[in-house]
């Protein structure tokens, strides 16, 4: 019986997306003070239930001095606050290593929020290392995320990582942070930026050094030329339908950043920040219906505008670009 009810918290201790399954030293840190509060909490219900019991059931000697103003004053002012300074000295210990620069030379990333996509950029690797809603990182090695917004007050959160930290209109906040093994993991808005702010997610993907180097060099290079009669006809049609006037495609004419980078968008885990999976039905569902999916984004629905055969050619081509 406790091991099925225990099984739902248990749950909840591990996954993608939990301050409870750290992959990285601030993450440690983070989940310590949560074990902490959560044992620490327990305790003081237990001891505060045990202290009811014995005031109802105790013998009249035990309930006289239960009601005398020492044991309110020890029990109800000194203990607690013992306990709370204990905690504040504790806790602002670990609020400083969280802050702590320990590397001089950390890889640096900027990442960008939009209503509702997530723009990220790697500057030490020039200004052709751009990609969205998918941050990589190299295992061992530590990170600095610059967080700017484009439009409104964001906030960007990976629990296995890190704390949330807000995303304000013309300022840049700067996190520290490193996965320490490799993984899946997903990111997440947590400050409310509009109509669509539960579905501004990404994944994050800690990799080994030399699997992100390669990772950084082919998202640099540009895309190569369509590999069939179908997918030269979806490029051809990705620029009548004027798509290029917002996104940037590598090694094209195409280059605006008002949009995701496609460069590389086959290779992405997901769709539309997390929104849909990444095959060629969701890239064509996607674009005909972009505004029924995710209504309030500033992808227009093509559906109208293009027939089949074109969304097929274009999904087909996107899908390619890996």
């Amino acid at each position: 019986m406790f091991a099925a009810l225990a099984l739902p918290a248990a749950v909840g201790c591990s996954g993608v997306q939990t301050v409870l399954d750290p992959m990285g030293v601030q993450a440690e840190r983070i989940a310590r003070i949560s074990w902490v509060l959560f044992v620490g909490g327990s305790a003081i219900f237990a001891l505060v239930m045990a202290l009811a019991g014995l005031a109802v059931f105790a013998p009249p000697r035990w309930r006289g001095w239960m009601a005398s103003r020492r044991f309110a004053f020890l029990g109800g002012v000194a203990l607690p606050a013992a306990t709370l300074l204990a905690l504040l000295v504790w806790t602002l210990g670990i609020s400083n290593a969280l802050v702590a620069n320990t590397d001089p030379r950390p890889l640096r990333v900027e990442i960008v929020a939009r209503q509702y996509w997530w723009e990220i950029r790697y500057p030490d690797a020039g200004p052709d290392a751009v990609t969205a809603n998918e941050l990589r990182l190299p295992v061992g090695r530590e990170v600095e995320l610059t967080l700017l917004s484009g439009d409104v007050i964001h906030s960007v959160w990976i629990p296995n990582l890190h704390g949330k930290m807000d995303m304000i209109p013309g300022r840049a906040n700067v996190q520290r942070l490193r996965a320490d093994r490799p993984g899946v993991l997903r990111g997440q808005c947590t400050e409310f930026c509009g109509q669509q702010h539960a579905l501004m997610a990404f994944w994050v993907v800690s990799e080994g050094p030399a699997e992100f180097e390669a990772w950084l060099v082919r998202q640099k290079a540009p895309v190569p030329p369509p590999a069939d009669p179908v997918a030269e006809r979806g490029m051809r049609v990705f620029g009548e339908a004027g798509c290029g006037a917002c996104h940037a495609v590598r090694g094209t004419e195409w280059d605006a950043r008002i949009a995701p980078d496609l460069s590389r968008v086959g290779s992405r885990l997901s769709l539309a920040a997390g929104a849909l999976p990444n095959n060629r039905a969701a890239l064509a569902g996607w674009i005909a219906g972009a505004q029924d999916i995710k209504p309030g984004n500033n992808m227009p629905s093509y559906g109208q505008a293009l027939p089949g055969e074109d969304l097929l050619a274009v999904s087909a081509w996107l899908e390619g670009l890996r």
